[in-house]
């Protein structure tokens, strides 16, 4: 398995303002799916671990950098990369582009979650492996 998780998505009419120019919250919505993507590829399916396990991934920190507009239309590739793994987190970082062209990157930081006490929990130790196997040295 190769260390870049790699996805598109197309920019959808809802994705964009009056102009059909990204609009910027809707960037959001649409890692939140390359995240869980990302989960299912690497073994841990959030229909799942949420079901099942009773454990989440939430965002507790990220930030973007918006380097060019993208519209509706475009299929934007993303690339998501593992770069930290903590006790409770992974820091994953994202960049995003349009015909070999950046368009925005983010770095993000997700922490395990117990659903039902609502509170940060050790990684469990298979998901810890995976996420460690995954791990870009900067």
């Amino acid at each position: 398995m190769t260390k870049v998780f790699t996805t598109k998505r197309m920019l959808q009419f809802g994705d964009c303002d009056i102009s059909g120019t990204a609009y910027f919250p809707s960037y959001l919505n649409i890692l939140n799916g390359v995240n869980e993507e990302f989960w299912a590829h690497i073994g841990f399916p959030w229909h799942h671990i949420i079901w099942k396990e009773r454990w989440g991934t939430p965002t507790v920190h990220i930030s973007c950098d918006f380097s060019k507009p993208s519209f509706f239309g475009e299929q934007l590739d993303f690339e998501m990369t593992v770069i930290k793994v903590g006790r409770s987190s992974v820091t994953v970082h994202h960049e995003i582009s349009f015909d070999g062209q950046k368009r925005w990157s983010s770095t993000q930081v997700l922490a395990a979650s117990d659903l039902d006490k609502h509170c940060s929990i050790p990684w469990p130790e298979n998901v810890r492996e995976k996420l460690e196997s995954l791990l870009v040295e900067g």
